[in-house]
């Protein structure tokens, strides 16, 4: 008689880790009837008692395993000699990695938890080809991360990637250790699915998840000791007194400097030995019906200035059930509080509002000044140059503080409503508050004395966004094919408001900012002081995915989105994408290659969007202002700016040429990828209405510039060496990126500033036609001057002697002047990398992790301040200053006459190299553990940016001076390799304790 036929359930786990699979193949021995496993490892099957199930999966050894009348069983895979062929995340599914079209590059969680990092996004830095990514403010507890994927491929529109956890588009990066894949989505191919949010790639995360097993608890535990990684040599008391009389006797002053009573050495008293601490503790498990995870993070920092901290606290939940064969739900939390006690650094030369920064004002305030005045009063520089308030004072007065609190919750449900075809459903809510206050106090006489009576700033922000999302996907195998049907419709909701406030003489420095209430002299912010805004945005996708004989491949994309912060003719537009795949390899002429293990050729092209501006921008406006009436003052409105019904999203096209390559049973995995974007439309600022219209404004958004990207990237892991005592392996990630300016409003430069305001020149950097973004704009350095007749083709600034500095005369006018500026460097680095080492011997690990970048120049504003005469300065540029008895010197003589010029003699090379980390790590033996109730015990000693090889002569050549506006603007695609007040790079050295039960 028939046995009679009845449905399993089994969940397929690594034997490695104890992990779930994805992308398994279950198909019954001898018999078309299969299935494969989801994302969580889980599949389910009719079958009959006494039918042999093969499990197979690329990477790991195939399993046989005779049914019997269970009706739940879990599958352990061993891991095979081959590296896996993992299943990667892509746009609303997953896929294994040999089935991929698009470019994507996938980073370990080892690799996210490898050193300690306040942001995952950090971890990211050197790991990632095409993937470029840099702190804000260097080693700022808190700061923002900015990350570019394959360039900008904007000007004024955010560059930063679009970030989905979960399937949450728009959200933040959850902690590192909370991650359990995260994939880098680079070509049109991958991202088109995305659409308007696109074009600057994007990072899929999804963290952790439970699943079916007894309860297990985790506790990772780190703290690191940092130290900043660099200083300047400044010239003591003593000498920076012969300097300072030297500069007079150069400018015929006849007052001598007379020294002070101090030797302060500013640099030693603002930076201390910080510290940081991350502690989490997860527990995960669950049944067969239902399945947990959920952890707390606590992480702390004391920056390496003084007053400068960092305190964050966050948690994560995910709750997965499975309430029927066919339906299963889940939802996802996460939160977190955080507070940032702040030091000013990156001045925008504001000395009335920030009090300049510290870590400028300590390389220049006069270091015979000692902290105090004798009457007790902070010290002032008030000898030479600007009165500015001194850096201790700045840094233990002013107050600066920031509190985050953001809140997010996702919740969907998966249902099969036939076989091979499944509905999912998803609704999320994020909620983000900053409130940050400001207060300086009398105590610092220059900022917030002299009349003012403290100053106070108070700036809240708030930000809810609404997601829905709803999808069909459908499954088919058609004779030797695999189609997957993907179609679905979302819409997103976000609604910012905000206010600032600002003030002066409050009634007592007692209250600190909470006293702004009290201020006589209450500032107008300005427009957008008090502002609330909406943005809806309603897509509708698609994709289909074919699979031929497991050799061709097809996948095409499009969405069409609709945006209310886009003009009325052009609130709506499609983005599509094709990519094409072979598996070579598969072919019966390269399928049993000695050598050669997989070959797979990609292709893609498609158009990719960038929301590129905030709500209303394509609309008309009004401005308050206001007038005279009979007499007195009345508040009125007048016409700000005409509307542009035309104006519309920024489309990037781009190509994808991509070669995976595995050789010697995939010891040896090689990707290469080229690529060519053509960003059009991008959204400028035109100038050009005349004034007789009769705008307050005169300056109009339109669709008027080019930009283009194109660029390489190489990705190679090699497995060296595997035995079953050593194990080595390599990383290698390479990338190089060229952007180029192909059209701007009719054909005419663009110039902005990235100096502070007080230096001598602004429109610092260019935008021109057929060249880079972000150029370096000024006069080029020919050497110093020693008197007589000009060399020819150059000249000084006018009223210039021997030992001032020369530079190209562009006009042969004779003179220096602005019409003599030219290109002088170019910050765009020639190309990036990183190379990971890891080592295992028996329970040792070690891991060595080099990154670099070569080529990109930095502007040094630090020593332009340096070398203006009205501040101390360095050794370097004191000993080799050119004088009457030293006159084949490099430098001008001190007290030149070039006041703050921005010149190529402070353009250097900004190419380094750095060892990033190196770590040594034990993991106990299971046997020496067990007996104390404990699975996995792991200790390890890390160290973070120990060397740096490179030519600059400023602190640290991974800069990000955010310009003159003084605003920490992530979006900024045009300031860039400007050096000034950057809080500095740390050094650290890491203790790791990793404890599971």
């Amino acid at each position: 008689m028939a046995q009679e036929s009845f449905t399993i359930k089994g969940t397929v786990l690594s034997a490695k880790d104890n992990m779930p699979i994805p992308g398994v193949s279950l198909l019954i021995q001898n018999t078309t009837r299969g299935a494969s496993t989801d994302f969580d490892g889980i599949f389910s099957l009719d079958v009959t008692e006494g039918e042999v199930l093969v499990a197979s999966y690329i990477g790991y050894k195939t399993q046989l395993i005779t049914l019997t009348n269970k009706k739940e069983i879990t599958i352990t895979l061993i891991e095979d000699t081959a590296v896996l062929d993992e299943v990667v995340v892509v746009g609303y599914g997953a896929r294994r990695k040999s089935d991929v079209t698009g470019s994507v590059s996938s980073v370990k969680t080892d690799e996210l938890t490898a050193f300690p990092v306040l942001e995952a996004e950090q971890a990211l830095q050197g790991r990632a080809a095409g993937v470029v990514v840099q702190s804000n403010n260097g080693g700022e507890p808190g700061a923002p991360i900015k990350m570019n994927i394959r360039g900008n491929t904007s000007i004024n529109a955010s560059s930063d990637p679009l970030i989905v956890v979960d399937g949450f588009v728009g959200a933040t990066m959850p902690q590192a250790g909370d991650i359990q894949s995260l994939q880098v989505l680079k070509d049109a191919s991958a991202t088109a699915i995305y659409g308007s949010r696109g074009s600057n790639g994007v990072v899929l995360v999804t963290t952790k998840k439970g699943r079916s097993g007894k309860l297990n608890v985790e506790l990772n535990s780190t703290y690191a000791i940092q130290t900043t990684s660099n200083s300047l040599d400044l010239l003591n008391a003593s000498d920076f007194t012969k300097y300072q009389n030297e500069i007079r006797a150069n400018q015929d002053n006849s007052t001598p400097y007379v020294q002070g009573d101090y030797d302060t050495d500013w640099q030693d008293l603002i930076y201390r030995t910080g510290n940081t601490s991350n502690n989490q503790l997860s527990f995960s498990g669950g049944s067969d019906k239902v399945n947990y995870y959920a952890s707390g993070t606590y992480f702390t920092q004391d920056g390496v200035l003084v007053n400068s901290a960092y305190e964050r606290v966050s948690f994560l939940t995910n709750l997965d059930a499975q309430v029927s064969d066919k339906l299963k739900i889940g939802l996802g939390l996460t939160g977190g509080l955080s507070k940032k006690d702040g030091v000013t650094t990156q001045s925008d030369g504001s000395v009335t509002v920030g009090g300049d920064d510290v870590v400028s004002l300590a390389m220049r305030f006069a270091p015979d000044k000692g902290i105090y005045n004798d009457d007790g009063s902070f010290s002032t520089n008030d000898k030479i140059g600007d009165q500015v308030d001194n850096p201790w004072a700045v840094a233990t007065q002013r107050d600066d503080d920031t509190e985050i609190e953001n809140f997010r919750a996702n919740f969907y449900a998966d249902y099969e409503i036939i076989e091979g075809l499944t509905f999912k459903t998803t609704f999320g809510l994020s909620n983000s508050n900053t409130f940050r206050g400001m207060y300086m106090p009398r105590t610092l006489t220059v900022t917030a004395g002299q009349g003012l009576d403290g100053r106070a700033i108070i700036r809240e922000n708030k930000s809810k966004s609404v997601l829905s999302e709803n999808y069909l996907t459908y499954k088919k195998e058609i004779g030797k094919g695999d189609l997957t049907l993907l179609a679905g419709y979302s819409y997103q909701k976000t609604t910012n408001k905000g206010s600032y406030s600002e003030g002066t003489g409050t009634i007592s420095d007692s209250f600190s900012y909470y006293g702004l209430w009290t201020a006589t002299n209450l500032i107008n912010g300005g427009s957008g002081a008090i502002y609330v805004n909406e943005t809806e945005i309603q897509s509708q996708f698609g994709r289909i995915n074919y699979d031929y004989d497991d050799k061709y491949l097809l996948t095409a994309t499009v969405r069409r989105d609709g945006a209310s912060n886009f003009a009325e003719n052009e609130k709506y537009a499609i983005f599509p994408s094709a990519a094409l795949g072979w598996k070579v390899s598969s072919e019966d002429f390269l399928k049993d290659h000695e050598t050669i293990s997989n070959l797979k050729l990609r292709l893609s092209y498609g158009v990719t969007g960038n929301p590129s501006i905030d709500p209303y921008q394509s609309l008309a406006s009004i401005a308050s202002l206001y007038a005279s009436s009979n007499g007195e003052t009345v508040a009125a409105v007048t016409p700000n700016q005409p509307s542009n019904p035309n104006l519309k999203w920024e489309s990037s096209y781009q190509t994808n040429i991509g070669v995976d390559l595995g050789l010697y049973n995939n010891k040896v995995l090689l990707s290469l990828d080229y690529y060519n974007i053509d960003t059009k439309d991008i959204i400028m600022i035109n100038k050009g209405m005349p004034d007789y219209l009769g705008f307050y404004n005169d300056e109009i958004l339109t669709n008027a510039g080019e930009i283009n990207n194109k660029g390489i990237e190489v990705s190679l892991n090699t497995r060296n060496i595997i035995k079953d005592d050593f194990s080595w392996t390599t990383d290698l990630v390479f990338s190089k990126n060229k952007n180029t300016v192909t059209s701007l409003i009719n054909g005419v430069d663009w110039f902005g500033d990235g100096a502070p305001s007080y230096f001598s020149v602004d429109d610092n950097y260019i935008l021109r036609e057929g060249e880079e973004v972000g150029l370096f704009y000024g006069w080029d350095y020919a050497g110093v001057y020693q008197g007589g007749n000009f060399p020819a083709g150059t000249a000084t600034i006018t009223g210039g002697v021997a030992g001032d500095p020369l530079f190209l005369d562009l006009d042969d006018s004779g003179d220096i002047t602005n019409d003599d500026r030219k290109i002088i460097g170019n910050p765009n680095p020639d190309f990036t990398w990183g190379i990971t080492n890891s080592f295992k011997y028996k329970d040792f690990d070690f891991n060595i992790f080099f990154q670099g970048s070569q080529g990109g120049d930095i502007f040094n504003m630090t020593n332009v301040q340096l070398n203006n005469g009205d501040a101390n300065t360095t050794y370097d540029y004191y000993n080799n200053a050119w004088s009457s008895s030293n006159t084949d010197a490099s430098q001008p003589r001190v007290g030149n006459n070039s006041w703050r010029e921005i010149s190529s003699r402070f353009v250097e090379d900004g190419s380094y190299i750095r060892l990033k980390n190196i770590a040594v790590g034990y993991t106990f033996p299971s046997e020496n553990i067990q007996k104390l109730g404990i699975e996995n015990l792991r200790l390890s000693l890390s160290a973070q940016n120990l060397l740096t090889i490179t030519d600059y002569s400023g602190l640290d050549p991974e800069v990000n001076y955010y310009g003159a506006s003084g605003d920490n603007d992530t979006s900024s695609n045009t300031v860039r390799g400007f050096d000034f007040g950057n809080y500095p790079t740390v050094k650290s050295v890491s203790f790791s304790l990793s404890v599971k039960f």
